[in-house]
């Protein structure tokens, strides 16, 4: 059984609504899931002992959120390399922020991030959202 942690930033509550559905995914391949908002990991060591990250924000004005770009610069200091991640997040028409997460992991921390790419959402009830949100946990397991 691996340990997964799910770190999201959120204005409206959206991402952590998807964080909620991808952690039932994790649990349905018999993982254990962590939910975190960032503003709760404040040293590298928030970030020890996890088999797999997911990252999540929302996209405003383009950007992520300050608190997940903080929590970005926490994890460069942490031993990622190699670890299983993914990314998420909310959007309403443009939906960059998980794209940068994701290449931030990839790319930064040489992560071995999910084929399945980043996992973009308006919203998890949206238009399948809740089964492509469980199924992108699964996925996250599997490389576990």
């Amino acid at each position: 059984m691996g340990k997964v942690l799910i770190g999201y930033a959120t204005r409206s509550e959206e991402t952590k609504g998807i964080a909620d559905l991808i952690a039932e995914g994790i649990r349905m391949s018999g993982n254990e899931a962590v939910i975190k908002r960032v503003a709760e990991i404040k040293s590298e060591e928030d970030l020890n002992g996890y088999d797999a990250y997911l990252f999540g924000s929302p996209t405003y004005h383009g950007e992520m959120i300050t608190s997940m770009k903080q929590l970005l610069f926490i994890a460069e200091r942490a031993e990622l390399e190699g670890k299983p991640g993914g990314t998420f997040g909310s959007y309403g028409w443009s939906g960059e922020a998980a794209g940068r997460i994701f290449d931030t992991m990839s790319h930064i921390y040489k992560m071995k991030m999910t084929e399945d790419g980043p996992l973009m959402l308006k919203a998890g009830w949206v238009g399948g959202g809740i089964q492509a949100a469980q199924n992108y946990g699964k996925n996250i397991c599997a490389m576990i």
